[in-house]
């Protein structure tokens, strides 16, 4: 059972001090073949599945996705609407001031590596404030990649009809790594005409089933520890003592 917060009344959160999780995405381009929500599309599975999961021995609520993040490498591309990095900044860090006070603890569920400079900043200004607060990545293990096998696999598990099968293509198959300051200087565009990053060929549902299963399994364990390190970040216990 996964509780909603915008289905509750204020009566119901009122003796209570639960853990909230907030997906947070993007609406940017993912390639001819993904839909834009791509990255809020798994934040909030991800997030829906480790609430379920905690359900029964950890009081947690499930926010309403925040779809709009800092995108600005992808406006090269229809579709694409960002914020920014200081918006979204001010956003994070107003959502925790208020919702923290009448939760108890607040994660951030991340489903687009660009929201990291925005998120890992407010999220040291909230906890320097004394708000128990930390954020999550959703990582599938596929490196510096973008509409790439995993997200393919994935929005094949959660919404098999919004995967354009017939267009799909590669894209430079450099490490985006490699790539980086011309997408941040000059755009994704400038260095992949058709927004991939990587090759999504080979993606298949039962492959993004796993990956979201993995990735929830990861939340569930990290918000049961509860170990914030020192840029804000949720981490597992075990994975902490050996990092």
């Amino acid at each position: 059972m996964t509780e909603r917060l915008a289905d509750r009344t204020w009566t119901e959160l009122e003796s209570r001090k639960p853990v909230v999780l907030v997906p947070l995405g993007s609406c940017e381009q993912h390639g001819p073949h993904l839909p834009l929500d791509t990255d809020a599309a798994v934040a909030t599975a991800v997030a829906e599945r480790a609430a379920a999961r905690l359900h029964g021995d950890v009081d947690v609520v499930l926010a309403p996705t925040q779809h709009y993040g800092a995108s600005g490498e992808h406006e090269g591309f229809p579709g694409t609407v960002s914020i920014g990095h200081v918006a979204l900044h001010l956003l994070i860090v107003e959502l925790g001031r208020s919702m923290l006070r009448w939760a108890g603890r607040l994660v951030l569920v991340n489903g687009h590596g660009g929201n990291l400079n925005s998120l890992v900043g407010a999220v040291r200004r909230l906890r320097s404030e004394g708000r128990d607060v930390a954020w999550w990545p959703c990582a599938s293990g596929e490196p510096h990649t973008h509409a790439a096998r995993a997200e393919t696999s994935m929005m094949s598990a959660l919404r098999p009809t919004s995967v354009r099968f017939g267009r799909l293509a590669p894209g430079p198959p450099e490490p985006a790594g490699r790539l980086l300051d011309r997408m941040v200087s000059e755009g994704v565009r400038a260095v992949s005409p058709n927004g991939v990053i990587g090759q999504p060929s080979g993606a298949n549902a039962s492959e993004g089933d796993a990956l979201l299963a993995e990735m929830a399994t990861g939340l569930v364990d990290a918000v049961r520890s509860w170990h914030v390190d020192r840029v804000g970040r949720l981490r597992n216990a075990v994975r902490q003592e050996a990092s």
